[in-house]
Formats: C-alpha cells, structure tokens, sequence
C-alpha cells in the first residue's frame, strides 16, 4: 500500500514553483546499512527502501515535479550474494504486481531503462505489462533503471549508430547529439536537472554519465531508508539557491 502522506504534503512555501526541478533522479544508497545499523538482515533495508520511493514518488507528485527516475539496480549488481540478487529481482517483480492499480489510478506512467534482457522472465513480463498499462498516464513519469550502467549505456548507442552508418541509413556528419541520445536507453525522457544521492557517497557510479553534463547534484548524508519529505524539502531548497548557467557566465 502506498505510504501514508502525514507530512509536507503541500509544496512548502519557502520554495518557489518556477524554480523547481522538472526531473529528479535519485541513486538509493544506504539500504544494507540502515539495516546492519538496527541488527537487521540487508533484505529488511531494501523492503524499507521500497517504502522510500514510494514517498518520494507521492511528494513529486503533491507538489508538482513531472519526472522521477530511481536506480534500482545497476549492471555492477549482480556481483552481490546470488541469495540477496535473487530477492531483489523477487521484491522488483512483487512490488510492480502490488502497486499496479494504484498507480494507474494515480496517473502515474512507468518505465523502465537498462538491458532488461538479463532480467528474469517473470520479472520481464511484469515490466512490460505496468508499462503498457501506464503509457497513457501524464501525472508523473517514474522511470526505474534496472540493470542498467551509464557506460554500457552509451556503448550500446555507439554500436547502433556504427550500425545505422554501416548500413548506409546515417551519414557520419548526421550524427548530432539529438541523433546520439535517441539511441540512449532514455530516449525521450529529459535530462535530470537533479541527481540526489543518498548515504553521503560523492559519486555517479555509473549512472547516467551522458545525461548528467550539467546536472545539479546533492548529496544527503540521510541514509536512503531515512530519506523522507523532510530531506526533500532541504534537497530542493539547496537546488533553489544554485544558479544553473549550463556552461555560460
């Protein structure tokens, strides 16, 4: 069930709407920490980082934010315990069967970046059944990188493109950078205006390389379960004092 909203429901108001992010991502560090903290296993952290996003997604909605993008789990990933891997892909494919309803009745549209080929079958025909059901929703968009790491991500654009040239269906002095980012696998999402990571870690970690460039990024020293509206509230009033320049004076 989705979290119960019992604080800052409505934007604060020592934040300006004009000057908020359109697109926020997240990189959702700390589960297996808050939870050896309090004795628990690492499993227990990441159910309590569901509970999170599912927060964080209501608030950008409450107070207007269009685009949240989470990085669930990244090509380096696998390289955890397989017993801990596994209940991951469970928890992913669990929640989206959960939630489905509600975030079609909340006008919530999901989608899902990375190889998603690697994924469990189950889990697959979850993904691509929440995002046929979700593409008409214009409420928020939630995008979930899932298997996903910004260097195979920019790699895999570079051999589609070569292809394209191969084939005679590009020409090199084509290739722009409208033409590289629709190859990416956030084609026609937006470039982030603010990166948040969580934990107090001061590093991309292979997320979104390409479209981070001129990105605003925060670190919150907050562990991800702990991340709450509050830490929002100081996330974006840190992002409302920067003046983005994009490379300009």
């Amino acid at each position: 069930m989705i979290t119960q909203q019992t604080e800052l429901q409505y934007l604060p108001p020592d934040l300006k709407q004009e000057l908020l992010p359109r697109h926020v991502a997240v990189i959702m560090d700390g589960n297996g920490r808050w939870a050896k903290r309090q004795g628990l296993p690492r499993i227990v952290g990441h159910k309590a980082g569901v509970n999170a996003l599912k927060d964080l997604l209501h608030c950008c909605k409450d107070w207007g934010i269009k685009a949240l993008t989470a990085y669930a789990f990244s090509t380096e990933n696998w390289k955890r315990p397989q017993e801990e891997v596994e209940f991951l892909m469970t928890l992913f494919q669990r929640v989206l069967r959960q939630e489905l309803r509600e975030m079609v009745e909340e006008n919530v549209q999901i989608q899902f970046v990375g190889d998603l080929s690697a994924l469990p079958k189950a889990l697959q025909t979850e993904i691509s059944r929440s995002m046929a059901e979700t593409k008409d929703n214009r409420s928020i968009l939630l995008t979930i990188a899932t298997n996903y790491g910004g260097r195979q991500e920019i790699l895999q654009a570079c051999v589609a493109i070569a292809q394209k040239v191969k084939e005679g269906l590009l020409k090199p002095e084509e290739i722009s950078e409208e033409v590289f980012e629709s190859h990416l696998y956030t084609a026609g999402i937006g470039d982030p205006d603010l990166l948040i990571r969580t934990s107090g870690e001061m590093r991309l970690s292979n997320f979104l390389l390409w479209q981070m460039a001129y990105g605003e990024i925060y670190i919150s020293d907050a562990l991800w379960p702990d991340f709450n509206r509050s830490e929002f509230h100081r996330a974006l009033s840190a992002y409302q004092q920067r003046e983005r320049r994009f490379g300009k004076v």
